[in-house]
């Protein structure tokens, strides 16, 4: 089976990077710093002129929970049907319940919108109830990907949750097990060690580029209180090289 290096980007400067670094494919989002929102259409227009790599957007139409209102699922189809427009190549999205189970309604609903596109599971999984039975529910809705970090903060720390569901993965012949969520060079070597079998990462790779203004008048946030406003978050390009580097070193 092929690997996947996917890195999340929201500004053309970081897909270029992404490129340039050896990811084989793009997450596209917005406000990177909430998680990720879903991304502008002029924005995938512009990473489809410069980066041949494939690109599944990220639908989130606000920060916090997966319970979705009936209006903000009427945005994500909309949202959805203009980005596959704009030349989207799939999707990420999810959607759970009240009491943390997969949304299967809700999923159908968005699935339909996506005419056909792959489709990631997003981290909803790892704030579900139960992990495994939403991973196979996504298998039953015909999802081909589903990005966790093990239902931990991190994916080191969701180690024993990942090698669950990469079993799962293998006795049902499911969707990818994409590893997220603190993501390097270093984790990607640790987890292909513990589990041979790992073969999709997701990471960002960010770092803090400074900005240029000069004139800084620091007691007017324009955001959450604390957002360091003077610093940009940017996929560094060696970053993404070394965990490509790790990904697809020769085994041994």
């Amino acid at each position: 089976m092929e690997k996947t290096l996917e890195v999340c980007v929201d500004s053309l400067a970081s897909i270029r990077a992404a490129a340039a670094g050896g990811a084989t494919r793009l997450e596209l989002c917005s406000a990177l710093a909430l998680g990720g929102l879903s991304p502008y259409a002029e924005l995938l227009m512009q990473g489809k002129e410069v980066c041949g790599l494939p690109v599944r957007c990220l639908m989130r139409p606000r920060a916090g929970d997966f319970l979705y209102t009936e209006e903000e699922i009427r945005l994500l189809c909309d949202q959805i049907r203009t980005l596959c427009q704009a030349g989207a190549d799939g999707f990420v999205l999810g959607a759970l319940t009240p009491d943390g189970d997969l949304d299967v309604q809700t999923m159908r609903k968005l699935l339909d919108c996506c005419g056909g596109r792959p489709v990631t599971l997003h981290r909803c999984i790892d704030v579900a109830r139960d992990p495994c039975a939403v991973y196979c529910a996504a298998a039953e809705l015909g999802i081909d990907t589903v990005l966790t970090s093990g239902a931990a903060a991190s994916c080191r720390a969701g180690a024993d949750m990942l090698g669950k569901l990469l079993s799962l993965r293998d006795e049902r012949q499911g969707p990818e097990v994409l590893i997220g969520a603190g993501v390097d060079a270093s984790v990607i070597r640790e987890l292909r060690a513990r589990f041979p079998g790992a073969r999709a990462f997701h990471m960002s790779g960010k770092a803090l580029v400074e900005s240029g203004m000069r004139f800084r008048r620091a007691d007017v946030p324009m955001g959450l209180p604390g957002l360091d406003e003077w610093h940009i978050q940017q996929t560094d390009a060696s970053a993404v090289r070394a965990a490509a580097e790790a990904l697809f070193a020769p085994e041994e």
